[in-house]
């Protein structure tokens, strides 16, 4: 599949037809079991439970051609009386990343929980590996709160780290 070359993506509301492009983004992140405390072998229809059901909402980046580069799910942290924070989980195309994908996600993700009424937002389980969405988030006024050592079983790193950073929306 051929992937749009846009350096700014256009981010929307999650439709059903995106369900096959986002499938493809998703598994070989979720088989590769190096970023999120999901089961690598996780089916399809779970998965489409935990990125599109769950949540309180999801959204797509997509490219010129409308193919999405990436995608973000926007939920509450915890039930009342923790509801006020948000969470996300955000995932780019092997193919886009290094463009710019992630990044306007991350800003569209906090207005869009700025708007829902949400105080702020933490990130639960950031793996210490993933160095590059720790930068980027910390670009973006993230701030490592706290660390929970070797709460990780990475497939190739061994145990390691993961860290959990927050952000004020006010």
């Amino acid at each position: 599949m051929t992937r749009s070359r846009t350096t700014t993506p256009v981010i929307r509301a999650f439709e059903d037809a995106d369900w096959p492009g986002l499938w493809a983004i998703l598994a070989p992140v979720f088989r590769a079991g190096e970023t999120y405390c999901i089961d690598p072998a996780i089916d399809e229809a779970a998965a489409r439970a935990y990125w599109i059901d769950k949540p309180a909402a999801t959204f797509v980046a997509v490219g010129d051609d409308g193919v999405p580069l990436g995608s973000y799910y926007l939920k509450a942290n915890q039930p009342p009386p923790g509801a006020h924070v948000a969470n996300c989980g955000y995932v780019v195309a092997a193919a886009a990343r290094g463009r710019g994908v992630a990044s306007a996600m991350c800003e569209h993700s906090q207005a869009t929980a700025r708007a829902h009424g949400f105080a702020a937002m933490q990130y639960n389980f950031v793996v210490s590996t993933n160095t590059g969405a720790i930068r980027l988030w910390q670009r973006h006024g993230f701030a490592i709160v706290g660390t929970l050592p070797a709460a990780f079983d990475h497939p190739r790193a061994g145990r390691v780290d993961a860290h959990v950073m927050h952000k004020p929306l006010s």
